[in-house]
């Protein structure tokens, strides 16, 4: 377990420029929990403050109004973490977690890391950094929520998350259009829609689990 959470630490940004000693000792703080798929792992409004690491499985980061009507902030995999921002305020759980499949994580309470990070103070500086990229990103969220149109808030998730392949951007694990729709800020309807239509025009394959981008998607519809 100390061995898969060392590697899984060494991929997070703001930890992997540590050397290894440093790494281990923090992986030792570190207590397994398994969480079956759907699962509720971290509940928004909710008094915790233990950092997350991802070493299997996949998770949703998303926030909910009073009407149960959710926008996804991210979905994150293996060598990431989240519950950070809870390791440097008191404040409650800005957002929930849930486990999209079988997910194993190291779970390190804010007192271990609290007393980790009196040793190896840098990590602070590095943490807000990552912090401030977060706020960037949700900024930008919020902007293309406001200003953008539904089509043109699903090519851009649709290219964030595809990689080059050769000739085509591909996304390994396509997403399925709940989890588009909730990213996308969208009915389930609407995102069937556009995706269709995408597939008529020979933009988008959708194999099994992947999705191939064959060519660049339109910039409007």
């Amino acid at each position: 377990m100390q061995q898969e959470v060392f590697a899984g630490l060494k991929k997070i940004p703001f930890l992997a420029q540590l050397p290894d000693d440093a790494l281990l000792a923090l992986a030792i703080k570190a207590k397994p929990a398994k969480f079956p798929k759907q699962t509720a792992i971290i509940t928004e409004g909710e008094q915790t403050s233990s950092l997350y690491v991802i070493l299997s499985g996949k998770v949703r980061v998303f926030s909910s109004d009073q009407k149960s009507k959710e926008v996804t902030l991210l979905i994150q995999e293996p060598g990431s973490c989240f519950g950070e921002i809870a390791l440097l305020s008191d404040e409650p759980r800005s957002a929930s977690v849930v486990a999209l499949e079988k997910t194993l994580c190291g779970v390190i309470s804010k007192s271990d890391f609290s007393q980790w990070l009196l040793l190896h103070p840098e990590v602070a500086i590095n943490l807000l950094g990552v912090l401030a990229e977060k706020v960037r990103s949700l900024t930008q969220k919020v902007k293309q929520l406001a200003l953008s149109n539904v089509y043109e808030r699903t090519v851009k998730v649709l290219n964030d998350m595809a990689h080059p392949q050769g000739d085509i951007q591909v996304i390994d694990v396509r997403p399925t259009q709940y989890e588009l729709a909730t990213m996308v800020g969208s009915s389930r309807e609407m995102i069937n829609k556009i995706m269709q239509e995408l597939i008529k025009g020979g933009y988008i394959i959708l194999d099994e689990k992947s999705l191939r981008i064959e060519k660049k998607l339109p910039a409007s519809w």
